[in-house]
């Protein structure tokens, strides 16, 4: 018997016609023979392995942060976008150029070059909707097993941008992740934040901007990458630090409510409560500017997280205790906030919460003595006779 050699050799003697095939366009990338292909999910899942000695250990985060993403289009069908998988033969497999589709022996694997956690996040949805599923099979819950297997059914047909390398060494694949994972520079700031339009408090930051008439006088800047253009006051990520700070009394990272799921009439019902917030700033602040330290970044955030805790001390949002609390900005000393160079050298975080302090001890100490009822009286007298006008 003739020495077999190579695992290809192997293969072409074996009596099976088991192939995958997968059609794709031959071409050359940067010197090297690849394969272009949209495959489903379901095929990647039978061809694909991972060489650890290529790639890095699976990070827990990343893939549930993932898997959470591909669950916006199982769970409510929202778009969802993913780069490309990149995958190297090492020699296995066949080009046919009449037919335009490349062959694999069933026991045959592509290596991952670049998208191990997009795949392994899919391949860990299936395993816990396939387990679903066996449960609900056992109760006896059909129901439950047509709702689990619609969802596996388009999780098996998301397609997938393919592109595999036929001829690279492992050395390459190496250098190929190494300079794909190392390279590009992930978006950021300003940039990032507003091309991030599915969470709640992006949606309404986007709408206040784009329909609401008073922000007209709060220039805010939609699309520089990072911080905000000289002629604008907000950023667009301060806009939603600030709405953050209105609604929930904190800062960004801790918000509880900025999720996917919401309804129309909560975006809608919110914004009205934000125009009222902003319209009352303006009324009580100098006109906005870049020099007015009331206006800064900083300040701003601290004044929303201030405003919630007096609006909501009833246990719902009243936009009548927020009306009293707003009359106690005109008598504010901003510059007795920081000391000496504080407004500069201590971190974000810290002079936003000294900001904080210094408003909430200053409205308890003072707010009885400085609010008079008359001022709010001639407000709510001013608002009806602006209102009959229009009508």
């Amino acid at each position: 018997m003739d020495q077999i050699s190579s695992l290809s050799e192997l293969l072409a003697v074996q009596k099976t016609s088991s192939f995958i095939e997968i059609p794709g366009t031959l071409s050359r990338t940067f010197g090297q023979t690849t394969l272009s292909t949209t495959l489903p999910m379901s095929k990647l899942f039978a061809i694909y392995e991972v060489d650890l000695e290529v790639q890095r250990s699976i990070v827990p985060l990343n893939l549930s942060r993932m898997m959470d993403y591909i669950m916006l289009y199982l769970d409510h069908g929202q778009g969802i976008y993913f780069p490309g998988i990149i995958l190297s033969a090492r020699g296995a497999g066949e080009y046919d150029p009449a037919s335009g589709v490349y062959r694999l022996q069933a026991i045959e694997k592509l290596y991952v070059v670049d998208g191990q956690h997009r795949l392994a996040a899919f391949r860990r949805l299936m395993e816990t909707l396939q387990s679903a599923m066996a449960r609900a099979k056992d109760r006896r819950e059909y129901d439950r097993m047509e709702e689990i297997g619609k969802k596996l059914s388009k999780l098996y047909t998301f397609p997938m941008s393919t592109m595999i390398y036929l001829d690279i060494n492992a050395r390459q694949e190496r250098q190929l992740f190494s300079d794909i994972n190392k390279l590009p520079r992930k978006i950021g700031g300003n940039l990032a934040v507003l091309r991030e339009q599915r969470r709640f408090y992006h949606v309404l930051a986007t709408r206040l901007v784009e329909e609401s008439p008073i922000m007209k006088r709060i220039p805010v800047d939609m699309f520089t990458e990072r911080g905000k253009g000289p002629e604008f006051l907000f950023s667009y990520h301060l806009l939603i630090e600030i709405l953050i700070g209105l609604f929930e009394g904190r800062l960004k990272s801790a918000s509880r409510g900025n999720g996917y799921y919401f309804e129309d009439h909560e975006i809608e019902s919110q914004m009205k409560v934000a125009e009222h917030y902003f319209e009352g700033m303006l009324r009580h602040l100098p006109e906005p500017e870049k020099g007015e330290l009331c206006w800064s970044e900083n300040l701003q955030i601290a004044l929303a997280m201030f405003f919630h805790g007096e609006a909501t001390k009833s246990g719902t949002f009243n936009k009548y205790a927020l009306d009293y609390a707003l009359h106690i900005l005109p008598h504010l000393d901003w510059n007795a906030i920081y000391s000496g160079d504080e407004k500069d050298r201590l971190p974000r975080r810290s002079r936003i919460m000294k900001a904080f302090q210094y408003v909430k001890g200053f409205y308890e100490e003072h707010h009885l003595f400085l609010i008079r009822e008359s001022d709010m009286a001639d407000e709510m007298e001013d608002e009806k006779e602006a209102k009959e006008d229009v009508g």
